[in-house]
């Protein structure tokens, strides 16, 4: 959860008249920042009883089931590449245990997604935040991406530009997931050039998230941009969901003009030519009584008319 500003900047973009009644859910394992979330809830104008959030650790201890546990959004942006104990006994997990593997211990960034997967509506939607390596790293991680796309979980990847977090510089993606999209198409956008420079950071302006968002409603192919992968196409690339392989960005390589390259070289050949015959004119104005040096001034005409 963070200090809770990616759940009030998700309130920001619903409707105006859905906001007053929402209510808030989240975990921070951290007890200051759990603090800071409440302060920024308050800050904010969120009631107090709308604010449920708990200080815990997300994956070691889910939300009590006495508790309402099924969301209707999910928004995460976790630590990348946590450390997490992936002990044995969470195979029995309901988080987990329909994927048949656990997240890495060096590397929980799937038990984050599978987490809040669990706890979402089935007719709600997700986005998460991760590395790319999520995209397309194998062994369990291979294993749980596939079970996902094949359960038809996975709806977008979106490549988002490095340096837009202050936390790190690395390009993330967002993964967009939802529980009954039984087409199980993935639409892959490239937006990893939209944004704006400034010193070190990057930022995304208004124009560059509403290509995004147009791309994303609309669900076609935009040149460079965005694809819609088939799961079948999906299946033939080995569940592997690295952006490049559906989204081209090259240019292609400029046309050679063969007839101005021969036109250059002859150019160049009359240009040494006309250098050696200057040279060996200067060659054959040397006299010397050494008949060292007239093999070697021999010789040397020889190199230069290529003998």
């Amino acid at each position: 959860m963070g200090s809770g500003s990616l759940l009030l900047h998700a309130r920001s973009y619903i409707h105006e008249d859905c906001r007053n009644g929402i209510q808030f859910y989240g975990q921070e394992i951290s007890h200051t920042t759990y603090n800071l979330a409440r302060m920024n809830m308050i800050l904010h104008n969120v009631p107090f009883q709308y604010q449920h959030f708990r200080n815990g650790d997300t994956l070691g201890a889910d939300w009590p089931t006495e508790e309402p546990t099924n969301y209707d959004a999910t928004v995460m942006n976790p630590p990348y590449s946590q450390h997490w104990s992936a002990a044995a006994g969470f195979l029995t997990d309901p988080r987990f245990q329909r994927y048949e593997k656990l997240a890495p211990k060096s590397k929980a960034d799937f038990a984050f997604l599978l987490h809040g997967f669990y706890h979402l509506k089935e007719n709600g939607t997700m986005g998460i935040i991760l590395p790319h390596g999520v995209l397309f790293r194998g062994a369990a991680e291979g294993t749980i991406r596939k079970h996902l796309l094949e359960d038809g979980n996975i709806y977008a990847v979106i490549g988002l530009p490095a340096g837009i977090f202050f936390s790190t510089g690395i390009p993330t993606c967002i993964i967009v997931l939802k529980k009954n999209h039984q087409s199980r198409d993935v639409l892959f956008i490239d937006a990893s050039k939209e944004f704006r420079k400034e010193k070190a950071q990057n930022f995304m302006d208004a124009e560059h998230i509403d290509k995004i968002m147009a791309a994303y409603n609309e669900r076609k192919d935009v040149d460079k941009f965005a694809h819609l992968a088939t799961f079948e196409e999906i299946k033939e690339n080995d569940y592997n969901l690295n952006i490049p392989r559906y989204v081209d960005t090259s240019e292609p390589e400029p046309e050679v003009d063969l007839k101005a390259v021969c036109a250059n070289l002859q150019g160049i050949d009359a240009e040494i030519n006309a250098a050696n015959n200057e040279l060996m004119a200067m060659l054959n104005d040397l006299t010397s009584d050494n008949a060292e040096a007239k093999a070697a001034l021999a010789e040397l005409g020889k190199i230069i008319q290529g003998v």
